[in-house]
């Protein structure tokens, strides 16, 4: 029996890590969909699945089987996404479905974000780590003010690549002059919010066309399937390239008689590259040392990328402990007050002067949201007036102040750096997730008119 469960665990890690050497082979990609309501965004997950041959044959018979006590004369391929009973019941995507399936050439971590402009937070969480954005727009009804709020979301994220499928092009007779329309207005939409990117492509989600394998009844598109695209479309990986970041999210101490005095610090490489030998400082204190080794479970390692999990050896004794930032090169100078861009999560509205709980990183301190300084107009991507409060799904710019020094710096696109949640202290709840400075003016640098801060109290902060 020992024997037996030996080897049955050899073979589940060598299972994970020849999962782990596929996936770094072939590229991740990560992608979420995006559109108005009915445009048909969990058909075209659903196709995307089902054609790719991604889809485990009970999950096909149970969605078969749904789709055939509802009188439906096909498949109904979006229940492969939907999970929720709600969204079952009503058709539609409420929730962010995340789906992960390969092919040959890359591996996908695809979000299946809500149409409704109530979930417009839900929208933001999807896309906040993307590489790219699929926005569907129905042909029948072209561009409409949920595609572009979707385009906006994207811009303001950061995300670098965006996909237009204009579906259901089949109940347009698949006519080209109805996509060539759809895709030039939606084409000079996207370039106005900085997005350069662009791919249009005429679908059927419900019959394929375009989705896996290209259409013979298009044969006036020449380009790319959506899943030719996908595969395709090329990633820059600059986070490996930029200044070490290492938030520390817990430090080893075994104190063990083979290892009374080893002292590691457990985290995630959130930017950059170490090796041993790289000089580093500790933030916020400032101390300065030199990275002496690197250790993972697999054993010592002679560096670590973007996205490696390890445990980092300094040559030093500093006082470090979670929350800390372990920096290389032009390392963020630690701040008590920053401006930052960011979206209502909680039904309950923020006012100024809400008492809050800052996470940054690994790092929570206490923190004062000292103003609302503009509230961003999502569909023409301008600023509006400081509001009183911020409901639901609002996006706005503010001021905040924290009672730590916090090594905060400029929102980088997929979210590794300067990205941060406001918390109720209260009960945990999450008020806002948001992104370190204006990101409005990011877009449009002639864009930015912070307000001054208003006085509040300092005792939550003491």
């Amino acid at each position: 029996m020992t024997t037996a469960i030996n080897g049955s665990a050899h073979l589940g890690a060598e299972a994970h890590e020849l999962a782990e050497e596929l996936s770094h082979s072939r590229g991740l990609l990560r992608f979420a969909t995006a559109g108005s309501v009915d445009d048909g965004k969990s058909t075209l997950v659903g196709r995307l699945l089902h054609d790719s041959k991604s889809v485990l044959s009970d999950q096909l018979d149970a969605v078969q089987r749904t789709s055939e006590a509802r009188g439906l004369e096909t498949v109904d391929l979006s229940l492969l996404v939907d999970g929720l009973r709600a969204e079952r019941e009503q058709g539609i995507t409420i929730d962010v479905a995340y789906r992960y399936f390969a092919t040959p050439t890359r591996t996908f971590i695809l979000a299946d974000t809500p149409g409704h402009v109530q979930y417009t937070r839900n929208t933001v969480t999807g896309a906040s780590t993307a590489d790219l954005v699929v926005i569907l727009t129905d042909a029948r009804t072209g561009v409409v003010a949920q595609t572009r709020r979707h385009a906006a979301v994207a811009a303001l994220l950061g995300v670098p690549h965006l996909l237009l499928a204009v579906n259901k092009i089949d109940l347009v007779d698949y006519d080209q002059a109805v996509f060539d329309a759809i895709a030039a207005e939606f084409s000079a939409y996207a370039k106005g919010l900085g997005i350069h990117e662009i791919t249009g492509i005429p679908i059927s989600a419900l019959n394929g066309d375009n989705v896996v394998t290209r259409s013979e009844r298009i044969d006036w598109y020449d380009g790319p399937s959506v899943l030719e695209h996908l595969e395709t479309v090329e990633l820059e990986n600059s986070s490996a390239a930029e200044d070490l970041r290492f938030p520390v999210q817990y430090v080893i101490r075994p104190r063990s008689a083979e290892l009374p005095d080893y002292r590691g610090y457990a985290g995630r490489v959130a930017a950059g590259t170490v090796r041993p030998g790289d000089d580093v400082v500790v933030l916020p204190s400032g101390r300065r040392s030199t990275v002496s080794g690197i250790d993972t479970a697999d054993g010592p390692r002679d560096v670590a990328v973007a996205g490696d999990s390890v445990t980092l050896l300094l040559s030093d004794d500093v006082d470090l402990s979670r929350g800390d930032l372990i920096a290389a090169g032009r390392a963020p100078e630690p701040v008590t007050q920053f401006t930052a861009t960011v979206t209502q999560l909680a039904e309950n509205p923020l006012k100024p002067g809400a008492r809050a709980l800052l996470r940054y990183g690994t790092t929570s301190t206490r923190a004062l949201v000292t103003s609302l300084d503009h509230l961003l107009d999502i569909d023409t991507l301008t600023y509006g007036p400081a509001p009183e409060s911020l409901a639901l799904n609002d996006i706005a710019q503010v001021t905040i102040r924290t009672a730590d020094p916090v090594p905060v710096e400029a929102y980088r696109p997929g979210g590794a750096v300067g990205s941060l949640l406001i918390i109720d202290p209260a009960d945990g709840t999450s008020l806002a997730a948001g992104m370190v400075g204006d990101r409005l003016a990011a877009l449009h640098p002639q864009t930015t008119a912070p307000a001054t801060p208003a006085e509040t109290e300092e005792d939550w902060l003491s």
